[in-house]
């Protein structure tokens, strides 16, 4: 931790880097365990992979959104304001394997047939909307932490409302909002695992194949659990190591 806080720019950048390289050469370690472990090392590691690119597309595209539903909670446009108070309530009062189930079985129809999206797309796409609804949350409670005198300020200097925003509300919000949201994050590299249920072969579906084909489930799920640990702990290494280089939790 005082490493992080001392370097928190090197900090981000072996766990970056660090990441990189587990899901480059894990399989080379994995080959040499006896079996069922070593037979199957370049499945772990394609599974890995999937894991990670699961969790980076809904991560980016449930930040995004939830900046989105967070300002249109707070917007003074009654129908925004309805409309993103429904989509929070609704992703936060259902299951996650629900909405996987349901964005994979309702998009496809009601898409044309040159845009049918794959098994993945529709993990993604479901993971970002459950994420998203999480961060909103989250970027709505940093929005208000900002105390309203700065944006008074900010508009008696002459900044307009655009410029308010970016330049004083959200670097402050997002300084509150920062913790919970890599928390938001942590939390999306286990719950990838649901996309096994529509049949996306990522790290859990490839421990369930192996373990099915080889009857022990003991090393097989051990495997895929020091696997989940290592890249929940780069993920969490990265985003404290962001706070750090924002100073989240600075007095202002």
């Amino acid at each position: 931790m005082d490493l992080t806080r001392r370097h928190p720019g090197w900090v981000m950048f072996a766990a970056m880097v660090g990441l990189l390289l587990f899901l480059w050469v894990m399989a080379i370690p994995l080959a040499l365990a006896p079996g069922p472990i070593g037979p199957a090392a370049q499945q772990f590691a394609d599974g890995a992979r999937v894991t990670v690119l699961l969790t980076l597309v809904s991560g980016s595209a449930g930040v995004v959104l939830g900046v989105l539903t967070g300002l249109g909670k707070l917007s003074a446009i009654a129908p925004v304001r309805w409309l993103c108070n429904f989509y929070v309530w609704l992703i936060r009062g259902t299951p996650l394997l629900l909405q996987i189930l349901f964005v994979w079985l309702v998009v496809p129809q009601v898409l044309p047939d040159s845009l049918q999206p794959s098994d993945l797309a529709c993990a993604a796409i479901a993971l970002a909307l459950n994420v998203g609804a999480y961060n909103a949350e989250c970027v709505r409670a940093g929005i208000l932490a900002v105390p309203h005198g700065q944006v008074e300020a900010a508009h008696a200097l002459g900044l307009s409302p655009a410029q308010t925003f970016l330049d004083i509300v959200l670097p402050q919000s997002m300084r509150v909002a920062l913790p919970a949201l890599a928390n938001n994050l942590a939390s999306l590299v286990k719950d990838s695992s649901l996309a096994y249920a529509i049949s996306v072969v990522e790290l859990t579906m490839v421990g369930y194949r192996i373990q099915a084909e080889s009857y022990q489930p003991i090393p097989v799920f051990m495997t895929v659990a020091v696997i989940y640990l290592i890249l929940t702990t780069a993920f969490t290494t990265l985003t404290a190591a962001l706070e750090s280089q924002l100073d989240v939790g600075r007095k202002s």
